[in-house]
C-alpha cells in the first residue's frame, strides 16, 4: 500500500493509466489487510475463551446448500465443480454455532477450489456415525506433500507461496477452521496425496 501510494505522490497521479491501477491494487491490499485483522481476531477470540458459540439445530444439508451458493462464481472461474456426496432426501440435523460451521465449510471449499487444476471438483460428504456426523470435504487437486500436512493448519503457514499470493487469502482460513471446530469439542484431520487431492473431515454432533 505505500508504496503505490509513494508512487502516485511521485507523479503517478498524472497518469491516468497509473493512477487508477495503483488505486485499485491499493484498495485490494487494504481489504485483504482487515481481512486478516478480522482472521486474527477470531483465533485470538477462540484461544483466549472470550468468544462464545451460538449453539442451534439446523440442517447440515442446507447449509452445505448454502456454502455452495456462496463460492459458485469462485468455482465456475476456476473451473471446478462443486459436489454433493450426499443423499439429499434425508435430514442431517446437528447442533453446533451455525455461523462458525458457515465459516469453517466456506474455509476448506475455498481451500479446495484454489488448490485445484481446472476441470477438478470439490466435494462435501455426510457420514451418519450414530451420535454424530462426519463431514467430509475433498477435493482431487493438486495434494499436500507429507512434510506440509504437519503444519497445514498453523497461522500463515501456506504449502505453495508463489500460488497462494496469485489467489489472495490471508493465510489464516484452515487454522480459524480447526479453532472453530475445536471450540465445538471436536477435531479436524487431514488426509492428502500428491496429484490425487486432499480431504478433511471433522465431526458434529447430531441435534
Amino acid at each position: 500500500i505505500q508504496g503505490y501510494i509513494l508512487t502516485l505522490l511521485e507523479g503517478g497521479l498524472d497518469d491516468p493509466d497509473i493512477n487508477h491501477l495503483y488505486l485499485v491494487k491499493a484498495e485490494k491490499s487494504i481489504d485483504r489487510m482487515i481481512q486478516v485483522v478480522k482472521d486474527l481476531e477470531y483465533i485470538s477470540r477462540v484461544e483466549s475463551g472470550e468468544l462464545e458459540l451460538v449453539r442451534d439445530d439446523f440442517d447440515l444439508a442446507k447449509l452445505i446448500d448454502e456454502v455452495f451458493d456462496l463460492h459458485e462464481m469462485r468455482a465456475k472461474k476456476n473451473k471446478i465443480k462443486l459436489m454433493q456426496a450426499y443423499r439429499n432426501d434425508l435430514s442431517y440435523m446437528v447442533n453446533a454455532d451455525r455461523k462458525r460451521i458457515l465459516q469453517v465449510l466456506s474455509n476448506l471449499v475455498i481451500n479446495g477450489i484454489k488448490y485445484s487444476s481446472g476441470k477438478g471438483y470439490v466435494k462435501i460428504d455426510i457420514l451418519d456415525m450414530e451420535r454424530h456426523f462426519l463431514i467430509e470435504v475433498a477435493d482431487n487437486g493438486f495434494g499436500i506433500p507429507a512434510d506440509d500436512q504437519k503444519r497445514i493448519f498453523e497461522r500463515f503457514y501456506r504449502v505453495d507461496k508463489s500460488r497462494s499470493r496469485e489467489e489472495g487469502g490471508t493465510g489464516l482460513g484452515l487454522s480459524i477452521a480447526k479453532h472453530f471446530v475445536e471450540a465445538h469439542g471436536q477435531t479436524i484431520n487431514i488426509q492428502s496425496e500428491v496429484g490425487r487431492g486432499t480431504a478433511f473431515t471433522f465431526t458434529l454432533n447430531k441435534a
